[in-house]
C-alpha cells in the first residue's frame, strides 16, 4: 500500500492507519509464539490516548493460545489509557477467545460506526452537564 507499508513480523504483516474516528491496526497472516511479541509491541505503540483503537484480526489465518497475550496487552493498555477499543476477529481468533470478554465488532466500519455513535452521545450529554454545573 503506497505510503503505508506493512511491518513484517515473520508470518504476520501489521499495518496501522490513523483515521479520524480511530486508529486501526490490521494484522494479516499467522500470529503464534514466534511473532506475538513483535505484533504486540507494534499494536501497543499505535494506541493513542483519547483516540479509539481497532485491532483488526479479520485477516489472521492462524491464531493459537500463544496469541492471547496480544489481546490482553491491548485490553490492559486501552483500559489504563481510558481508550475505547474493539476487536475484529477472524474465525481462528474467535475459536481461541471463546468465553473471553473482549469488545468485538463484525468489521472495521461497524467499529467506527460504534465510536461515532459514542462521540455523538457524549456531545449530547455535555450541554446537559454544563447546565447542571452553572
Amino acid at each position: 500500500m503506497y505510503g503505508n507499508p506493512a511491518f513484517d513480523c515473520g508470518e504476520a504483516q501489521v499495518r496501522t492507519v490513523c483515521r479520524q474516528l480511530a486508529t486501526v491496526v490490521t494484522v494479516q497472516g499467522v500470529v503464534d509464539d514466534t511473532n506475538v511479541e513483535r505484533v504486540t509491541a507494534f499494536a501497543l505503540r499505535s494506541i493513542i490516548a483519547e483516540k479509539p483503537f481497532v485491532l483488526d484480526l479479520s485477516g489472521v489465518t492462524s491464531f493459537t493460545a500463544h496469541g492471547l497475550p496480544l489481546l490482553s496487552a491491548v485490553d490492559e493498555r486501552c483500559f489504563c489509557s481510558d481508550v475505547e477499543w474493539s476487536l475484529i476477529p477472524s474465525e481462528p481468533v474467535l475459536h481461541e477467545t471463546c468465553g473471553l470478554n473482549f469488545p468485538v465488532a463484525d468489521s472495521v466500519p461497524d467499529a467506527l460506526h460504534h465510536f461515532a455513535d459514542s462521540i455523538d452521545e457524549r456531545r449530547h450529554l455535555f450541554p446537559l452537564m454544563t447546565q447542571q454545573i452553572a
